[in-house]
């Protein structure tokens, strides 16, 4: 999933409506597997640091956790890990709030 502000969509859009830019934020839902995890913390990760992605969020819904990576300079840097009973935010949503638990409902 992505998200992106309706300031940037504009922008990002064509004239077909593809998306033609790095949205502020990802958010991936991890698959089993080895290779998949490590896509998606390796491969993914420095794909959107060079995109100029401003947050990713991996979700291991196993481990009903997330962990929150943002981007200091040029790079995304994990900056939370977060479970069940944390609250999730991000200061590109400023009104967002979401327990953990309710992403794996």
């Amino acid at each position: 999933m992505v998200w992106v502000s309706k300031e940037r969509l504009a922008i990002l859009l064509d004239n077909e409506g593809h998306l033609t830019g790095a949205p502020e934020l990802v958010v991936e839902v991890l698959s089993p597997g080895v290779q998949n995890e490590r896509r998606n913390r390796e491969v993914k990760l420095k794909l959107y640091a060079s995109r100029g992605v401003q947050e990713y969020w991996i979700l291991n819904w196993q481990l009903q956790q997330v962990e929150v990576y943002r981007r200091e300079k040029a790079v995304l840097k994990l900056a939370a890990t977060l479970f069940a009973t944390d609250d999730l935010s991000s200061p590109l949503l400023p009104n967002f709030v979401c327990t953990v638990a309710q992403l794996f409902v």
